[in-house]
């Protein structure tokens, strides 16, 4: 076999990331009571992604710490609609991170492809994911069994696409470039990132076109169960 171990994103590669903490806003738009701000919980969501992917950003730079970025998109949906309220944002954030982890929803096919992957790859995850949630979700979604180890930025203090914490990765590991693979849904910072290392990828979009991208991944798939073909 071509490779021998396989590195995954955690967040929308297996772990349905986007779906889960929807699912949980909305519960902790509802317990808080934040419908006397907003006009719905759309509205209210809507500005909460867009600010919290410009923070991102900065965290990733390093320009914010992981304490303000928590601070300020939970804060952000409540200064635009006047009610800058922290003592409310900091109850709803604490809300949002003490049920985030119990929720359990996966990608299509994750399970399956765990199970096929696992009696012959040495998988791991590789995550820009907190430390305190991580684990905790991966529990709580029945995948934990599958991964020999789980490597977090927060191991190194930087991100993926960042070189560094994808040779760390791999020294970790204990394993080699030339027979590893890197499996994950942002572009940026997995597949860049895992290119720039010198590692295979498997670029997981459901609507990426190939002649789009600023270059050719190793893979693309637009299911898990794809892998089958490849692994």
């Amino acid at each position: 076999m071509k490779y021998k171990n396989i590195f995954f994103d955690l967040d929308d590669t297996i772990w349905a990331f986007s779906e889960n903490a929807r699912d949980t806003f909305e519960e902790m738009y509802h317990t808080h009571s934040l419908n006397a701000y907003f006009d719905s919980f759309d509205h209210f969501y809507s500005l909460y992604k867009s600010r919290n992917e410009e923070l991102w950003v900065a965290y990733g730079k390093g320009v914010i710490t992981k304490e303000e970025l928590n601070k300020q998109r939970f804060l952000y949906p409540l200064q635009k609609v006047g009610f800058g309220d922290e003592e409310l944002a900091k109850r709803y954030s604490d809300g949002f991170f003490n049920v985030i982890h119990t929720k359990s929803k996966l990608m299509p096919h994750a399970k399956e492809i765990l199970e096929y992957l696992a009696p012959k790859y040495n998988l791991y995850i590789l995550s820009n994911g907190f430390r305190e949630l991580q684990s905790r979700k991966m529990q709580s979604g029945g995948v934990d069994i599958y991964f020999k180890k789980i490597i977090l930025s927060e191991d190194l203090g930087v991100l993926k696409p960042s070189l560094q914490l994808f040779h760390f990765a791999l020294s970790a590991t204990q394993s080699q470039i030339n027979n590893s693979l890197m499996i994950g849904d942002s572009w940026s910072a997995d597949i860049v990132g895992a290119q720039g290392a010198g590692l295979d990828q498997a670029y997981y979009s459901v609507d990426a076109v190939v002649d789009d991208l600023p270059f050719r991944p190793t893979y693309l798939i637009r299911r898990l169960d794809e892998l089958k073909s490849i692994l």
